[in-house]
């Protein structure tokens, strides 16, 4: 590593660790024994908190899913305004749309995407090759299992929870079935709830706090229970797409 002062009016710490072969906006800030890897674009106006990774390589044991080479993997990047926090890594391959923040202690793995305006919360997790949408919130402690997809303006509270493997790690058969939820545009998913692997949730629904997702949860209907089961409607008023 090799620190890196730009000329175009960045503030980078004398601590921090920037690899020569990434590239740098105007007026990115980078604090304090940060580090970013190699191949990182970082755009104009970002700012990269205290002891955050950016562009760390991955590693897989032996009995990992993932056997593709982490030198195989694509460039990290963050586009204009993006804000990530302290202690935050973010894994190679990841593209972090505008004004997106996220938290402190937030982890997002390989190859995932998140659109523009997007809140990751404070020690969020964001495993490998999940989709996010634009407007999407993900509320503190909240873990996003591989394979999952979050479209345009869903809302995720804290603790929420996703599954993506009905086999838990065992026998060939779960390579055929392995697939993340679905949470499509406007939904909401309360504090705590559990999301099974492969379900979707629907456009604007609402799944109630501390509920467990067994099936798929229809458009714009609240759910409640362990399992989650139909309670009403959501009110008109409440949604965004009609």
């Amino acid at each position: 590593m090799t620190i890196l002062i730009d000329p175009v009016e960045n503030i980078i710490h004398p601590t921090a660790a920037v690899s020569a072969e990434s590239s740098l906006g105007a007026g990115v800030t980078i604090d304090a024994f940060a580090v970013l890897e190699r191949d990182c674009r970082i755009s104009e106006s970002c700012s990269i908190g205290f002891h955050s990774v950016i562009g760390k390589s991955p590693r897989y044991g032996s009995g990992s899913t993932m056997k593709q080479s982490a030198s195989s993997y694509e460039g990290t990047i963050l586009q204009r305004g993006v804000c990530v926090g302290a202690h935050a890594v973010i894994f190679r391959g990841v593209t972090l749309g505008e004004n997106t923040m996220v938290g402190d202690f937030a982890l997002v793995r390989e190859m995932s995407v998140a659109g523009n305006d997007c809140i990751i919360g404070a020690r969020v997790i964001v495993e490998n090759n999940v989709l996010i949408g634009n407007r999407v919130k993900i509320q503190s402690g909240a873990y996003i299992t591989a394979l999952t997809v979050l479209e345009d303006d869903v809302f995720v509270a804290p603790g929420v929870i996703t599954a993506n493997d009905n086999y838990m790690g065992r026998t060939e058969e779960r390579f055929k079935h392995k697939k993340g939820p679905k949470i499509l545009k406007g939904a909401r998913i309360g504090a705590g709830a559990v999301l099974l692997p492969g379900v979707t949730i629907g456009v604007e629904a609402f799944v109630a706090a501390g509920s467990i997702v067994t099936r798929d949860v229809p458009d714009a209907t609240v759910v409640m229970g362990s399992p989650a089961r139909f309670i009403r409607n959501v009110d008109e008023k409440e949604r965004i797409y009609r």
